[in-house]
């Protein structure tokens, strides 16, 4: 599986990603919010993370009376580990810049 590019947009989708649970599931406007970005910075986001197999979305099935349904978006068992890791790397790097007297 490819990496991704993690930039802070990326980041901030990934997070949003990974704190979704059953009872606050991510859908597009709500990834958008929580990661304070734009829909066109979110769903391009969403698209590369689905083309490489480490997000799988599905269309809301309750009612949605007044609304059109919602895009509910999730983590793949593998994508959540990929994930969860090249955010660990990520902090251990920016440590270890720290502690080198790198710039905060």
């Amino acid at each position: 599986m490819p990496n991704i590019r993690l930039t802070k947009p990326t980041i901030a989708v990934l997070e949003r990603l990974l704190s979704a649970t059953a009872d606050n599931p991510a859908w597009g406007l709500s990834i958008c919010r929580d990661a304070d970005l734009g829909p066109g910075t979110v769903y391009p986001i969403l698209d590369r993370l689905t083309e490489r197999g480490w997000v799988t979305s599905h269309e809301e099935s309750g009612p949605h009376p007044g609304r059109p349904a919602r895009r509910f978006y999730e983590l793949t068992g593998a994508g959540r580990l990929q994930a969860t890791e090249a955010l660990d790397a990520r902090k251990a790097r920016q440590i270890k810049f720290r502690l080198a007297g790198g710039a905060a």
